[in-house]
């Protein structure tokens, strides 16, 4: 993916959408915003920080209603803390707004569903 230089705008977000997420009490407690970027057939759920992406589960857009989440990858830094989950409950949040069904190729997102019958409604 393409990240803009700092102080240069990125590409045009068409979606975006905030979650917070608090990191464990180990560390200074500090709330990250899962932002929401779609364009073309492409998007992503990511977390941000100084330019950089620390978390994002990315997907491919099949058509106006399905998509397909391809990768999800989480900074060392979140470990244990339920950062992957979190992007995947925001993509899910989505999915039921906007009416959009998922197939789930990235391995992680495939086990989340496996494990969560709850979030299995948004599967094709």
């Amino acid at each position: 993916m393409e990240h803009a230089p700092p102080g240069k705008a990125g590409p045009p977000l068409m979606h975006l959408m905030h979650h917070t997420l608090t990191q464990t009490p180990l560390r200074p407690t500090m709330p990250h915003t899962i932002h929401h970027q779609e364009q073309d057939a492409k998007g992503a759920f990511y977390i941000e920080h100084n330019g950089q992406r620390l978390a994002e589960m990315t997907y491919s857009r099949t058509n106006a209603t399905m998509v397909i989440v391809d990768h999800t990858e989480v900074d060392a830094s979140f470990s244990g803390q339920g950062v992957g989950r979190a992007l995947l409950d925001a993509l899910v949040q989505w999915a039921r707004a906007t009416s959009t069904k998922v197939v789930p190729l990235c391995p992680f997102a495939k086990a989340q569903f496996d494990k969560d019958v709850a979030v299995r409604d948004v599967l094709v």
